[in-house]
């Protein structure tokens, strides 16, 4: 489809969208273009910049659509954060003991969160028990 910028004989401004350049020139000569504010007929192309892709163009879409996507993967990470938290035990700073009990059997197996130092951590790594530290997200500082 090819866009022009369209003006009367009464200086009324309005786009044209034709499949192309010749379908301007027949809807002149039949009649069937008009202007939507005076119905004049005699219509003529106006000047117009013409839209070209350049690099910055599609390097600013580039960004559009890279902000999109880091958008969807933050909402999904955060979907992953509350359906664990909604479904885990928060034993806050027992967690290196309580999750040391289950990976030994002393205790049910359930799913628990909580906090841990790095030496905690790694110990527990150490060990063999498997664990995973849930980002913090925004909300969590405010």
């Amino acid at each position: 489809m090819i866009r022009y910028s369209l003006i009367c004989e009464n200086a009324h401004e309005f786009e044209g969208w034709f499949s192309e350049s010749a379908d301007f020139d027949r809807q002149v000569a039949s009649g069937f273009l008009t202007c939507p504010v005076c119905n004049s007929g005699s219509i003529s192309k106006s000047l117009m910049a013409p839209s070209v892709s350049t690099a910055r163009k599609k390097d600013e879409m580039k960004v559009v659509a890279m902000d999109t996507a880091r958008r969807e993967a933050f909402l999904k990470l955060k979907e992953a954060v509350a359906a664990i938290k909604a479904n885990s035990e928060d034993v806050g700073s027992r967690f290196p003991e309580e999750a040391r009990k289950i990976h030994y059997g002393e205790t049910d197996a359930r799913g628990i969160i909580g906090q841990a130092t790095p030496d905690e951590a790694q110990s527990l790594v150490d060990e063999g028990i498997e664990i995973a530290a849930l980002p913090i997200l925004p909300e969590d500082v405010n």
